[in-house]
């Protein structure tokens, strides 16, 4: 494999690299341009400097490019995961956000083990799975490149997925339902043993404030959100609104 430069890459740093990919974690290889040596820098790995500024938009925005730091000149070829966006509930939200979903580059899944909803007539070219969310995300388990939407309004499908979401350090977890619906949800995800920082977490009521009046609008919210949440991963709340 090469370095994205036409050029053998390190063996080690090719190891390193295929190894964080496989796992679902980001990571960037780092070419020095000048004597060509190769490193990989993994997500979360301190890196002092104007190269480590460099790195860190590198890792938010995906963009792979040469940049000029310390003197040198290095070239950042970026591996981001695939955004997994998974949505559970086979709603009229659902069928509007699937396909803006898909443009945007975050392929989107549905769960909900209401057979009645969960059909290929009404969510066609979309992976659709008419079973509990407990059992589908135990096999294919949610992380830091996945977020999670939870639209049901039914506590008995919703809140394991909200749970498992915070667990996991989902870059996005949100939930549909007013102030007063989401106080129950805080109450019974606190009895299952999220803490008060997870629950902080979480955007209820879900999607950006536009005003949104009817299903496909509250799918352009939500689908902004998850946007902005992935975008700003790693930055504080008052560098968000710089970053964007």
């Amino acid at each position: 494999m090469s370095n994205g430069l036409g050029e053998a890459m390190d063996p080690f740093a090719l190891k390193t690299l295929n190894a964080e990919r496989r796992a679902r974690r980001a990571a960037i290889l780092v070419t020095d341009l000048g004597d060509g040596r190769d490193r990989v820098v993994k997500e979360g790995d301190a890196v002092a400097g104007d190269l480590g500024i460099a790195i860190t938009k590198a890792f938010r925005t995906g963009l792979s490019g040469a940049v000029d730091a310390e003197g040198r000149q290095f070239f950042l070829n970026v591996h981001l995961p695939q955004p997994r966006l998974v949505v559970i509930g086979a709603v009229h939200i659902s069928q509007a956000l699937a396909p803006m979903a898909k443009i945007a580059g975050f392929p989107l899944e549905i769960i909900d083990p209401r057979t009645a909803f969960t059909s290929d007539e009404r969510f066609p070219d979309v992976i659709h799975k008419a079973e509990w969310p407990e059992d589908v995300l135990k096999h294919c388990p949610l992380d830091r490149y996945a977020a999670l939407a939870a639209i049901t309004h039914d506590p008995k499908i919703d809140d394991w997925p909200l749970k498992s979401a915070l667990d996991a350090g989902c870059f996005y977890v949100g939930a549909l339902g007013s102030r007063k619906t989401h106080a129950k949800r805080v109450e019974r995800l606190l009895a299952m043993g999220a803490t008060p920082e997870q629950i902080e977490r979480i955007n209820a009521p879900i999607g950006l404030d536009i005003s949104a009046a009817n299903p496909a609008e509250i799918a352009v919210a939500i689908l902004g959100q998850v946007i902005s949440a992935f975008r700003s991963r790693g930055l504080g709340a008052s560098a968000r609104g710089e970053a964007a």
